[in-house]
């Protein structure tokens, strides 16, 4: 396969473009293979490409139902930040964040990666001293010299289009800032796992859906799919909302995920109106928000408070997320919106993940992202391989598992309890 580079990119536009080839294979699927990941969004990919890159496996295979980007992977904010401060969270997504910071260098394949920096805005002195002992917290524990708190002129000089008037409906009285964070593009980071993963052997199989399973003796030996029967010595969930339907296929109850939709948002193109990602909640609002390299202003607020599988927005939602932005930012109330659409999310209790072996034998789980998939997806990636390949969990996700409710183990970022019912 052709590598990027500056003289390739020069000479295909003196040639016509004619020099390009296909960024991954289009393989018939065999009767059988070592590893199956099911799903082909980011983190399935990502799994697939640090199984045959850090650990050399050879004989995997990703199984997509529809085409690479079409579930997920294009329907998100494409915000990355790693300001957690849960432990086991903390040390997950700053370790993603590095791998971001050199993901286009990896990959050979520029997957827009900006750090524009990521602003949380404080409506109150209550809220300024919490969140100052948050970051003072991950200070102590972790490399984060990136993250300081503004104060209200330093906030007005960094974006000066917001509602800083003292009848404003969020009045702002500070912000706390992750510099390295920032923005990816959604595709590219796709397009760039599966040529990765497809240039060190790995069979990506599209348009392969997964409809049953056979097992003998506690393992799946057989994945029933539309394209026929697909062998698996390990196999591995990466389905995001809809782990629980494939969760039933494999025979197994009890899992604590709920499915809802979290619709996103863009505007027409706009003039340069601000250079970071800015987010806020407060008064029952969440709201984020970022301008793209076209000139939109992607920006999104909370999930659907009923449960769904539809990848379709609302006006209720529409209708809450303008307001939000509108009472932040009034300059926008003259924007149209271009499209809208939504994601299946898979939210767990206390708000994160799952990356762990199962009561299959063979079956390994990715699920439970809630909020964070997109930021979570090469740390995600390079976690559940390490999972699989050695066949037991790296400290850092050793209580990511499923068992964690029943021990008594809330890895509770949000402050919002172990209770699905609060995802709304």
């Amino acid at each position: 396969m052709t590598r990027f580079s500056a003289w390739n990119v020069f000479w295909n536009g003196l040639t016509g473009q004619t020099g390009w080839q296909r960024q991954w294979r289009d393989p018939e699927p065999k009767k059988h293979y070592d590893i199956v990941i099911i799903g082909g969004g980011l983190h399935g990919l990502a799994t697939a490409y640090y199984l045959a890159k850090n650990y050399q496996k050879k004989n995997i295979a990703v199984l997509e139902k529809g085409w690479i980007g079409g579930g997920n992977a294009g329907r998100n904010t494409t915000i990355v930040r790693s300001n957690y401060f849960m432990p086991g969270n903390r040390e997950f997504y700053e370790h993603s964040l590095k791998l971001w910071e050199n993901l286009s260098h990896e990959l050979n394949y520029n997957v827009m990666f900006s750090q524009r920096s990521h602003i949380t805005l404080l409506h109150s002195p209550g809220e300024v001293d919490e969140v100052a002992r948050r970051y003072n917290a991950i200070h102590l524990t972790g490399n984060k010299d990136d993250m300081q708190l503004l104060s209200l002129d330093q906030i007005k000089a960094e974006v000066p289009h917001l509602d800083y008037s003292t009848n404003a409906r969020f009045p702002i009285s500070g912000a706390a800032v992750q510099k390295r964070a920032g923005t990816a593009r959604h595709d590219a980071v796709a397009w760039g796992y599966a040529r990765g993963a497809d240039q060190l052997g790995v069979d990506i199989i599209q348009n392969c859906e997964v409809i049953g399973f056979s097992s003998e003796q506690g393992s799946i030996t057989q994945i029933q799919t539309n394209r026929g029967q697909i062998g698996a010595a390990k196999v591995g969930f990466a389905v995001a909302g809809h782990t629980s339907r494939l969760w039933s296929m494999a025979g197994l109850s009890g899992l604590p995920i709920e499915s809802h939709k979290l619709q996103a948002y863009v505007t027409e193109p706009l003039k340069p109106l601000i250079d970071q990602v800015v987010v806020f909640g407060a008064g029952g609002s969440h709201f984020y928000m970022s301008q793209s390299d076209k000139g939109g202003v992607v920006f999104g607020g909370d999930l659907d408070w009923y449960k769904s599988y539809a990848q379709r927005g609302n006006l209720p939602n529409a209708w809450d997320v303008a307001a939000s932005a509108i009472s932040i930012m009034p300059c926008l109330s003259r924007a149209r919106l271009l499209r809208h659409w939504s994601g299946v999310m898979d939210m767990s209790m206390d708000g994160s993940h799952f990356i762990c072996k199962t009561a299959i034998k063979n079956l390994y789980l990715n699920a439970g992202w809630n909020y964070g998939g997109f930021k979570a997806t090469p740390a995600s990636g390079w976690y559940f391989a390490d999972l699989i390949a050695n066949d037991r969990p790296h400290a850092v996700i050793q209580d990511h598992n499923l068992e964690r409710f029943a021990r008594g183990i809330n890895i509770d970022e949000r402050g919002a309890g172990p209770d699905p019912k609060l995802h709304g």
